[in-house]
């Protein structure tokens, strides 16, 4: 006689049977065999509202705490890797889509050396074929005017992101945005690389990460005038609400290129939300407010920084640390 399974699955949602000396009870779909279990109830008792799904998608008893399922299938990935370079090598899955490339991730790459699968040399014959293979594969990846377009803003914006240190969560933005600029034709008109440097500072500014317009114009290849008429071309075309940006933002990362205690950062904070307060940052630039705000909390900490350390490291000139310095110490009362 063949043996029950201790579960099997049935459309019904309730039974008991006692056949041949087994006992069974249908629960969600769940044929469980009781005696296969060593379930020490009787199956009349059994209240089908007892058994409930975990977290692990098991089923459970709630009364005895008996998980009536087992073996369940681990959909997880199949190895552990500690390095991205690692988690590459170990993957057998293509990358995912992503908006940073014009084609999302999507189309088909040939291998630019001339070699099988196994590593041999192809032969002469099949090393022509796979060249017009290339040329064409490449001609299909942008075969409009639209495509090249795309493609060259995003290798743009992924040059600049990288070169601000900017996390991934801006490169996508930028892309995205950049996108919309595309479909909504604001690009006719205007340099490609400055859309894309601003669609770059809008994403920093929506995103929360500090980068003043001087920063980003330093690694693009057009003019800060052209980028911030790019910017607020596109916050007024698009009707983006821009929020302005809160000078403590700049603090933490000025504080650490100038290698200085934790102290100095608070105090810093401290004078910037009593400035706040007195209205002196409406119209001030968040850069020169934070470098002031810097040089002001080092007088107050006794650490020795000079405005020319902090001019450097903040992108701003030591005349414009010296005029909000006078404009914070006239309201702080520190000295």
């Amino acid at each position: 006689m063949k043996s029950a399974s201790p579960m099997e699955y049935n459309q019904e949602q309730h039974v008991t049977s006692d056949q041949e000396g087994q006992n069974r009870i249908v629960v969600q779909g769940v044929a469980i065999d009781l005696d296969a279990l060593d379930f020490d109830l009787d199956p009349d008792e059994i209240d089908p509202s007892d058994f409930s799904w975990n977290s692990d998608n098991e089923l459970v008893h709630e009364e005895t705490g008996l998980i009536i399922t087992e073996n369940q299938i681990d959909r997880s990935r199949d190895w552990r890797a500690f390095t991205k370079e690692e988690q590459d090598r170990k993957s057998r899955v293509g990358s995912p889509v992503t908006e940073k490339m014009h084609d999302k991730g999507l189309t088909t790459r040939i291998d630019w050396r001339d070699k099988d699968a196994y590593g041999r040399s192809i032969s002469n014959k099949k090393t022509r074929q796979i060249n017009r293979l290339r040329k064409w594969n490449k001609r299909s990846r942008s075969s409009d005017s639209e495509e090249k377009n795309l493609q060259l803003a995003l290798s743009e914006i992924s040059r600049m992101s990288s070169a601000l240190g900017l996390p991934e969560s801006v490169v996508e933005f930028s892309s995205v945005l950049y996108r919309r600029c595309l479909e909504e034709d604001l690009i006719r008109g205007r340099s490609i690389e400055g859309m894309a440097t601003a669609c770059i500072y809008v994403g920093c500014r929506q995103q929360g990460i500090p980068r003043s317009l001087d920063e980003v114009s330093d690694v693009s290849r057009v003019e800060q005038l052209e980028i911030g008429r790019a910017y607020r071309y596109i916050s007024e075309e698009l009707s983006l609400r821009m929020e302005p940006v809160d000078p403590k933002k700049y603090v933490p990362r000025f504080v650490s290129k100038l290698e200085v205690d934790a102290e100095l950062e608070q105090t810093a904070n401290k004078i910037i939300d009593m400035s706040k307060e007195e209205g002196i940052h409406s119209g001030k630039s968040p850069t020169g407010l934070a470098a002031a705000a810097i040089y002001t909390a080092s007088l107050h900490c006794n650490i020795k920084l000079t405005q020319e350390q902090i001019s450097e490291v903040a992108n701003v000139t030591e005349v414009t640390i010296r005029n909000r310095y006078k404009e914070q110490i006239d309201i702080l009362e520190l000295f």
